[in-house]
C-alpha cells in the first residue's frame, strides 16, 4: 500500500480529516510528506497503529499534552502511564459522584435531610517506642475530628503538624451542610499558608511539612479532607472500609499494578510522600459522605496502620465498645508490634440526637 491522503488516512484511522489537521498543528501526528504545490498532506499506512493510539487516548479523555508523552513511551512505560492517568480519572470520578448524590439529596429535600447525628469520640497519641519525641497531632470535638502527622526530621515536624491542627479548629462549629467542603477547602489553605509562614521566618524549618485527615460533620453529612498518608476508616454493617487514598509512592505503584499491596508492605520507600502540605499550595483530596447512626470511624497516623494488620484492628473496633478503650487499645497494638512510629488515634460513634 502506497502514500494515503488525509480523507483515506483518515477513514482507515476512523477518524476526521479536521482531527488529523488539529494533530498535525499541535506535533501529535506529522504527514509523511505534504505537496509543496497543493498543501495536501499524504500519509503512511506505518502511522495508522500511533493514528489510532491518539484517538483511543482522546476517548478517555486524556489531555492532548498527556498524549504527546505516551506516544513517545516504550508501549510497557505507554502502558503504565495509561493506568496512572485512568487510576486519577477514576479517583476524581468518584469524589465528584459522592458531591452528585449529596446535591440530589438536597434538592429533593428528603426526609432525613435535618436529622441531627451526634458523635461519642476519644482520642489518643503516643510517641512510640523508639523516637524521642512526638511529631504527630490530633484534634477531636463535636464537630470536627483530625489527624496530622508531621515530618522534617529531628522533630520538627510537630511545630508543622501543630500549625496545621490550629488551622483547622475554628471549624469545630455549626457549619451548612452545603458549606463543609468550601470551608474545609479554606482550611487547607489557611494550614498551608501557617506553614510556609514557618519556614519563611526559621530558615533552619525548610523541609518540614505534614499530612492531614479530617471529618467535618453537619447534620447527616460529612466532609472529608485528605492530604498524605494518614487515614480514615469506618465501621458500617460488619465492614472495615479505608475511606481515604494514600498519596505515598508505594500506592502509585499499586494504582498502576507494578506493586501488590503486599510487597508494599516491605517496600524500602513505604513512607515516601508524593503529596503533603508543606507550604507549596499542594491540593488535598475532599469528599462529601453520608453518616448513618451506628457508624463507627477511625482516623489514624501511619503508625498504626503500617504496624497493626487490618483484620486486627476491625477486630478491636468491633469489639471494643467504649471509643476511649477502643483508642487505648489500638495505641497499645502499635506498641507491642514495635512502635517504630508515632502513633495517634481517633474513634468516633454516631448516634442520633446529641451526644
Amino acid at each position: 500500500m502506497g502514500s494515503l491522503t488525509i480523507g483515506a488516512f483518515a477513514r482507515a484511522a476512523r477518524l476526521s480529516p479536521k482531527a488529523l489537521r488539529l494533530y498535525d498543528e499541535l506535533g501529535l501526528l506529522r504527514p509523511a510528506r505534504v505537496d509543496p504545490y497543493s498543501g495536501y498532506r499524504f500519509y503512511e499506512p506505518a502511522q495508522l497503529e500511533r493514528a489510532r493510539l491518539v484517538a483511543w487516548l482522546r476517548r478517555l479523555g486524556m489531555p492532548l499534552a498527556r498524549i504527546r508523552v505516551v506516544c513517545e513511551l516504550e508501549p510497557a512505560d505507554a502502558a503504565r502511564e495509561v493506568a496512572a492517568y485512568w487510576a486519577r480519572v477514576e479517583a476524581d470520578t468518584a469524589a465528584r459522584r459522592d458531591l452528585a448524590a449529596f446535591l440530589i439529596d438536597q434538592l429533593q429535600e428528603r426526609g432525613d435531610e435535618h436529622m441531627t447525628l451526634g458523635i461519642r469520640y476519644a482520642v489518643r497519641s503516643d510517641t512510640d517506642k523508639v523516637r524521642p519525641s512526638n511529631e504527630d497531632a490530633a484534634y477531636a470535638g463535636a464537630r470536627l475530628l483530625t489527624v496530622a502527622d508531621g515530618f522534617g526530621g529531628d522533630g520538627r515536624g510537630a511545630p508543622a503538624s501543630a500549625a496545621v491542627i490550629e488551622a483547622l479548629r475554628p471549624l469545630d462549629t455549626d457549619i451548612p451542610a452545603g458549606d463543609l467542603l468550601n470551608a474545609l477547602d479554606q482550611a487547607v489553605h489557611e494550614a498551608d499558608a501557617a506553614l510556609r509562614g514557618i519556614t519563611r521566618d526559621d530558615p533552619s524549618m525548610e523541609g518540614v511539612g505534614s499530612t492531614l485527615t479530617a471529618l467535618l460533620w453537619s447534620g447527616s453529612r460529612l466532609g472529608l479532607v485528605h492530604i498524605g498518608d494518614c487515614r480514615a476508616y469506618v465501621l458500617r454493617d460488619g465492614g472495615l472500609f479505608q475511606i481515604t487514598h494514600d498519596h505515598t509512592h508505594v500506592q502509585s505503584l499499586i494504582d498502576e499494578g507494578r506493586l501488590t499491596p503486599e510487597e508494599a508492605a516491605s517496600h524500602p520507600q513505604r513512607s515516601l510522600l508524593m503529596r503533603a502540605l508543606a507550604g507549596r499550595g499542594v491540593a488535598a483530596d475532599l469528599k462529601l459522605r453520608e453518616a448513618r447512626p451506628g457508624d463507627r470511624y477511625l482516623l489514624c497516623s501511619d503508625g498504626l496502620s503500617t504496624v497493626v494488620p487490618l483484620p486486627v484492628v476491625q477486630d478491636t473496633l468491633t469489639a471494643v465498645a467504649d471509643p476511649d478503650e477502643a483508642v487505648r487499645r489500638l495505641v497499645d497494638l502499635a506498641n507491642d508490634a514495635g512502635g517504630p512510629d508515632n502513633v495517634t488515634c481517633v474513634v468516633a460513634d454516631v448516634v442520633e440526637g446529641d451526644a
